[in-house]
């Protein structure tokens, strides 16, 4: 299977600032974390962290604030259009939280889908949007992609969904193996390329040109 993709594009031409916030407790949040400076031996009242607290509620309240947000609401087909051909979108910036260890991994995604016998089809910076929304959660990269996977295939009916995503894991880089530089990659293959060997090389090799 050859792909002449309709549409390739990348990320950073299409995915704005807007992020939705989550429902959190800052102030529960806080207390937890004077809890764990006090764990460690710190001062919370010291100069340098009696803020710190705040800070880390207000970071964490952004780093999920996915959880507000239905995945499949984000990709609203397009009224007045209709496609054919692979349409990819390539370079995505991901970032998110280990839900193991708490810590960020980031990385890139490359999102693609043939349209169903309906032609349905979402704006570009939808599919930035969707990773977005599913990033900024509590993760596992392998969940990620097949969680993507599951709203393309319920928002859109496409005849084939395929999702890539390669990211550093700072649980392994600074703690544990300690392999600063190592990057996990993983695919989910949905439809008309998930029992297609060559079409998911093919898809691999156009998610990383």
């Amino acid at each position: 299977m050859t792909f002449e993709p309709k549409l390739v594009v990348s990320a950073a031409d299409v995915l704005g600032e807007h992020r939705e916030r989550a429902p959190v407790d800052p102030a529960a949040i806080a207390r937890g974390v004077e809890l764990i400076l006090r764990g460690i031996g710190e001062d919370p009242t010291r100069p340098g962290l009696v803020d710190t607290p705040r800070r880390v509620a207000e970071s964490l309240s952004d780093l999920v604030a996915g959880y507000g947000v239905d995945p499949v609401s984000v990709l609203e087909p397009l009224a007045d259009e209709r496609g054919t051909g692979l349409i990819m979108m390539r370079a995505i910036p991901i970032a998110s939280l280990c839900e193991h260890h708490l810590l960020p991994f980031t990385g890139t995604a490359a999102v693609a889908y043939l349209p169903g016998e309906d032609g349905r089809i979402t704006g570009l910076s939808k599919l930035a949007r969707l990773m977005d929304v599913l990033s900024r959660r509590l993760q596992v990269q392998e969940r990620l992609v097949r969680e993507a996977a599951d709203a393309l295939e319920e928002a859109l009916a496409p005849r084939g969904v395929f999702v890539l995503i390669e990211a550093e894991h700072t649980c392994v880089s600074l703690r544990g193996a300690r392999k600063p530089g190592s990057v996990t990659v993983t695919t989910e293959a949905r439809g008309v390329f998930a029992g297609d060997a060559a079409a998911r090389a093919e898809l691999a090799a156009l998610a990383r040109d």
